[in-house]
């Protein structure tokens, strides 16, 4: 089958870069290849090139552009903030979910081991939200302690959203630290890092038409994080080595374009989305929608995820069959991919009869069409 006769839907784990986002890249690439630590004319270029995506990136996120940090991706810029947290600023207990990406969730555990440090994990509501009253109780509880609360904004696999300014308030009304891991939104939201009062956040290019290997953190202007990464003393001495200036510029393009055309994006996605739903009722009309994915004021307009009650008997070849139809999409995260077993985040707060339902889910880009989804839905009747 011909790559361009394929359906992709599954941008959630990763994202075709922009056609603009290549061209930059290569452009980078072949003219602009000094070192941005020399002082001559070739790495003042580089040098010049870095400072000005810093910037453009913090000023659509509403920060200085200090603030950023330029890392290898989210699961990195995870990393930097929650052990920088616990080493340098003593933290002593860390407040989650466990609908965490596992770059949160498996850091945490590793420090609970290394540093003994307490880690909660805040209850969940029979869809998948923060029960935001058990995470003021924890909050109380742990008021003594230097805490840390690490909350994603965006699921990656049900697309719920946390409400981040009443998690941000709360966290200030019991003096904790608030981070965020918004890989899922940034590039897809208006984020306004100040008004929200986030401390730390993670974001990575290629979920916002970006390529791979790239991302950024986000550190709050007074807060001292040592560096990460030893060597030289780039990123503010936070992460040493050679900065990967065409991988920067090219996620600076993809940023600003992604944010150059939000509005416009963001209602094709949502009347694309809520075409899907319309679709999977008519053909599935017992069709269960996980979390609260299939409401679009409460989650994402680019993921949903559905269980099959009438394909359970598919449940291990369901995968298999789309892709041999040319249709990708995934049973959640793609880091746990070739897992035997249920998906953290479903069984986490699904009761046991719904994990036996076949669940799949589906995130969606503007390059996605509603012919895309007719074509699916026609070949899932046919199973």
């Amino acid at each position: 089958m011909n790559l361009k006769d394929r359906i992709y839907f599954d941008n959630a784990s990763t994202t075709q870069p922009f056609a603009e986002v290549l061209e930059v890249l290569s452009q980078t690439l072949s003219d602009i290849y000094g070192n941005p630590s020399s002082t001559h004319s070739f790495g003042r270029s580089a040098k010049s090139l870095i400072e000005s995506a810093r910037k453009n990136i913090a000023k659509e996120l509403q920060v200085q552009a200090s603030e950023i940090i330029f890392t290898s991706g989210g699961t990195e810029a995870n990393n930097l903030i929650l052990r920088g947290c616990v080493r340098d600023l003593g933290v002593q207990t860390i407040i989650t979910s466990p609908i965490e990406h596992h770059a949160v969730l498996h850091t945490t555990e590793l420090l609970k081991t290394e540093y003994h440090i307490d880690i909660h994990y805040v209850r969940l509501t029979e869809e998948g939200d923060v029960d935001l009253k058990h995470l003021e109780e924890l909050l109380q509880k742990t008021s003594r302690q230097k805490v840390l609360v690490s909350l994603m904004h965006v699921n990656n696999e049900i697309g719920n959203i946390l409400p981040l300014k009443k998690v941000s308030e709360l966290c200030k009304l019991y003096g904790a630290y608030f981070h965020s891991d918004m890989v899922q939104s940034v590039g897809h939201f208006r984020l306004n890092l100040n008004e929200l009062s986030v401390d730390f956040m993670a974001a990575s290019a290629h979920k916002f038409h970006g390529i791979k290997g790239v991302g950024f953190a986000y550190i709050q202007k007074g807060i001292d994080l040592n560096g990460f990464i030893f060597g030289g003393e780039q990123e503010r001495g936070m992460r040493g080595g050679t900065e990967p200036l065409h991988n920067i510029v090219a996620m600076e393009k993809a940023f600003v374009q992604s944010y150059k055309n939000l509005e416009e994006n963001t209602l094709y996605l949502s009347e694309l989305k809520q075409y899907f739903i319309k679709r999977i009722k008519e053909v599935f009309p017992d069709a269960l929608f996980n979390g609260k994915s299939a409401d679009l004021r409460q989650s994402t307009h680019t993921i949903i995820n559905v269980g099959f009650p009438s394909l359970k008997q598919k449940n291990d070849t369901l995968l298999f069959y789309l892709d041999l139809k040319g249709i990708a999409c995934s049973k959640g995260s793609a880091c746990q991919s070739g897992s035997t077993q249920n998906s953290h985040v479903l069984t986490a707060f699904l009761p046991e009869d719904r994990l036996k339902i076949p669940s799949l889910r589906f995130s969606f880009s503007q390059f996605n069409t509603k012919q895309e989804i007719d074509t699916l839905v026609d070949v899932l009747s046919t199973l």
